[in-house]
Parts: C-alpha cells; sequence; structure tokens
C-alpha cells in the first residue's frame, strides 16, 4: 500500500518565515530612515554651498553688501544658482549679507537639527 506524502508547508513552516521577514524588516526600515536623513543633509547643504558661491559671485560683480535670495536662484541668465526645490521642507535665507559668516537653514522639516555652512 502506498503512503501519500501532504504536499505544502505547515502553519508553523509559514510561521517561522513570516517571522524572518518581520526581524529583517525590523533591521532595515531605521538604517533606511537614516541613510535618507543623512543623504537630506547633504542636499540642503550642497544648496546651501551653492547659494554661498553665487552670493560671492553677485557681491563681486555688483559691488553690494547683501542680496535676496530669489535674484540668485532661477532659471535664467542673470540668475547664479539653478532652481532647486527643498527635500525636507526646509526654509533658505531670504536675504543673504556679505558679512555672515554662515548661512542656516532656520527649520528643517522640523525633525532634524539646523544646517549651516560657512563661507
Amino acid at each position: 500500500m502506498k503512503t501519500i506524502k501532504p504536499k505544502g508547508f505547515t502553519l508553523v513552516e509559514i510561521m517561522i518565515v513570516v517571522v524572518i521577514i518581520g526581524l529583517l524588516a525590523a533591521m532595515a526600515i531605521p538604517a533606511f530612515q537614516k541613510i535618507r536623513g543623512n543623504s537630506q543633509d547633504k542636499t540642503v547643504i550642497n544648496n546651501l554651498r551653492q547659494m554661498a558661491s553665487g552670493a560671492d559671485q553677485y557681491f563681486l560683480e555688483n559691488g553690494v553688501s547683501s542680496v535676496l535670495s530669489n535674484v540668485l536662484v532661477g532659471s535664467g541668465s542673470t540668475f547664479y544658482v539653478k532652481m532647486y526645490s527643498p527635500v525636507a521642507t526646509e526654509t533658505y535665507p531670504t536675504t543673504i549679507n556679505s558679512t555672515d559668516e554662515t548661512l542656516s537653514i532656520t527649520s528643517k522639516g522640523g525633525l532634524r537639527k539646523t544646517l549651516s555652512i560657512n563661507f
């Protein structure tokens, strides 16, 4: 007489697989969020560096000591920085003075520290 072997997975085997996937997800999600935050911080700092560089160029060309950021940022031949969009609901300074030593982000989505660069 032939014995028939049941095919498929038992409930215990499926539960073990679900637990393993849950553990892997629990480790991967915080690491992904940290990498995403670091990437946003670097993007914001890069935007600040571009603004500082554009402001320095504007100061040298026009002989002034302050400039509005909307004069620097845009998509025309007179703009010094190409258009960029906020990555984490940060707010960029509206006026840049040549006497300032740093450019700072006033709020970065309300989640992380204030970011600034020296120029």
